[in-house]
């Protein structure tokens, strides 16, 4: 009900086996020196995914989809200091998939660690009034297409980065009790 940055998500990798893990939500890149790096990795700008060198490796050889039936958004209210949380959903309260990219980190004592990020894109026009981004929400159309493990080329994937149909999407306010990662209850998705 309730997962930040840090913890583990659930995610399918392109890794020819198609069977879902459990990734560190944070992308550490093989080649980082510091795992530290996560906390800056939780999101991956769409639009420059295949250029940055900490997700340009990852776009082309390790994607994954990260699985979920819903997320949070923070939105800031005039006036207010505190941000009204929402939660995201499909309309139909099916679970649904991010695009993500993941990688495998090899740590000096030996342990290997495998991380995740969620691509971010323009948001619709539901998101637009929460948020001026939102996750890449992948149509199960594309699922196929995202897992290849063959290497892709940006001009293949880069048509799937985009903005999810507003009108398969519901948002409603949830209670604060959702901003401690401590809080992982049914509470956390009721409406406020």
């Amino acid at each position: 009900f309730n997962i930040a940055p840090s913890q583990p998500v659930l995610a399918i990798p392109n890794d020819g086996k198609n069977k879902a893990d459990f990734f560190l939500w944070g992308l550490i890149p093989s080649w980082a020196k510091d795992p530290g790096i996560a906390n800056k990795l939780i999101n991956a700008r769409g639009e420059t995914v295949a250029e940055k060198p900490s997700f340009r490796g990852s776009f082309k050889y390790k994607r994954c989809l990260i699985l979920t039936d819903g997320f949070y958004e923070w939105k800031a209210g005039e006036g207010v200091k505190t941000k009204t949380p929402y939660f995201i959903h499909m309309k139909d309260r099916q679970p649904f998939a991010f695009a993500g990219l993941w990688d495998e980190w090899h740590s000096p004592d030996g342990n290997t660690l495998r991380t995740c990020t969620i691509i971010t894109t323009e948001p619709n026009e539901l998101m637009s009034t929460l948020h001026n981004r939102m996750p890449v929400i992948l149509d199960k159309q594309d699922y196929g297409a995202w897992l290849d493990a063959a290497p892709q080329t940006p001009e293949r994937l880069m048509p799937l980065i985009q903005p999810f149909p507003a009108d398969r999407m519901s948002a409603h306010p949830v209670s604060t009790f959702v901003n401690s990662p401590g809080n992982d209850r049914p509470e956390c998705i009721l409406p406020a």
